[in-house]
């Protein structure tokens, strides 16, 4: 079987986040879409650190250090990016970013 508990599993899992957060963030036209596409993104990061712990190296709070760091990273980003969403949201009154014209250079 070839989902056993080893180094490729967790390197497949982390892949099929990271593609599935790229195609979100290419594919959602609203800025919550690319916002959860964002932390799809950074939670395939934090797995492959995790696995890399886990199967490769010696020091087993390094990886734990690196992921917190991205779990922090990631709710900081979530806080600011919502926030943000609600201002854009509260002028213009739409969620879609091609709509919100005025941000253009």
């Amino acid at each position: 079987m070839w989902l056993s508990g080893n180094l490729n599993t967790y390197l497949v899992v982390a892949l099929f986040l990271l593609i599935l957060g790229l195609y979100g963030m290419l594919q959602h036209r609203t800025f919550i879409g690319m916002l959860i596409s964002t932390e799809l993104i950074l939670n395939g990061a934090g797995l492959n650190f995790m696995a890399f712990n886990r199967f490769l190296a010696p020091n087993p709070a390094v990886g734990q250090v690196f992921t917190l760091f991205i779990m922090g990273i990631a709710a900081a980003e979530a806080a600011i990016a919502v926030s943000i969403i609600l201002a854009v949201y509260r002028k213009y009154h739409t969620a879609d970013p091609d709509e919100v014209c005025d941000l253009h250079g």
